[in-house]
C-alpha cells in the first residue's frame, strides 16, 4: 500500500472523529449531542474510499480513525467513555467496511446505505452499552435519539457519497492520491 493514497482519507477521517469527540459534549437535547451529527460522517470517508480504492484503504482509513479517536478520548472522557468510544469505532468501521465491500456490485446505493446503517447499530450498541450500562445514567433515550440521526445521516449522505466518488473515479483524478 502506497503511503500517499492514505493521507487525505486519513486526515479527513482524523477531523470528523475529533470534531465528534468534542461535539459529542454538547446536548442539543435529552435525546441528542451535536456529536450524533458528525459521527456518521467517518462512514462516508471509508465508504468513498472502498468505493474508489478498495476495503484495504478503508480499513486502513478506519484504523487511523480508532487512533485519533482512542487518544482523543483518552484526553477527555474517563477511561470507561474511552474505550467504549474506541471499540464501538472500530468494531462499526469494519463491519461498514465488510457491509460495502460484499454488496459493492449491487445498486450504487446500496452498500453504502446499509453499510451505514448495520455499522450505525452496532455503533450505538456497543457504545451505549459499555459506556452506561450499569450506571445511574439515564441513557437509552440518548441511545434511541444518537441511533436515529444516525440512521437519517446515512439517508442524508447518499447524495455526497455519489458526488465524491463519481469525481475521484474520473480520469484526472489520480492527482488525488485515492486511486491505485
Amino acid at each position: 500500500m502506497k503511503p500517499h493514497r492514505v493521507v487525505l482519507p486519513a486526515l479527513a477521517m482524523a477531523a470528523i472523529v475529533l470534531l465528534s469527540n468534542v461535539l459529542v459534549q454538547f446536548p442539543i437535547s435529552a435525546w441528542l449531542t451535536w456529536g450524533a451529527f458528525a459521527y456518521p460522517v467517518t462512514y462516508l470517508v471509508t465508504d468513498v474510499c472502498n468505493r474508489v480504492a478498495g476495503p484495504s484503504l478503508a480499513r486502513q482509513v478506519a484504523w487511523i480513525g480508532f487512533a485519533t479517536g482512542l487518544t482523543c478520548s483518552a484526553l477527555m472522557a474517563p477511561v470507561r467513555i474511552a474505550v467504549a468510544s474506541g471499540g464501538a469505532f472500530i468494531v462499526s468501521q469494519l463491519l461498514d467496511v465488510a457491509v460495502f465491500n460484499r454488496l459493492r456490485q449491487q445498486s450504487w446505493w446500496k452498500a453504502p446505505l446499509l453499510g451505514s446503517a448495520a455499522a450505525s447499530v452496532v455503533d450505538t450498541a456497543i457504545f451505549f452499552s459499555l459506556a452506561f450500562a450499569g450506571s445511574a445514567f439515564s441513557w437509552w433515550h440518548l441511545a434511541a435519539g444518537d441511533l436515529g440521526v444516525k440512521l437519517a445521516m446515512a439517508f442524508v449522505l447518499l447524495p455526497p457519497y455519489r458526488i465524491l466518488v463519481t469525481r475521484l473515479t474520473k480520469p484526472g483524478a489520480q492527482r488525488l492520491k485515492l486511486t491505485p
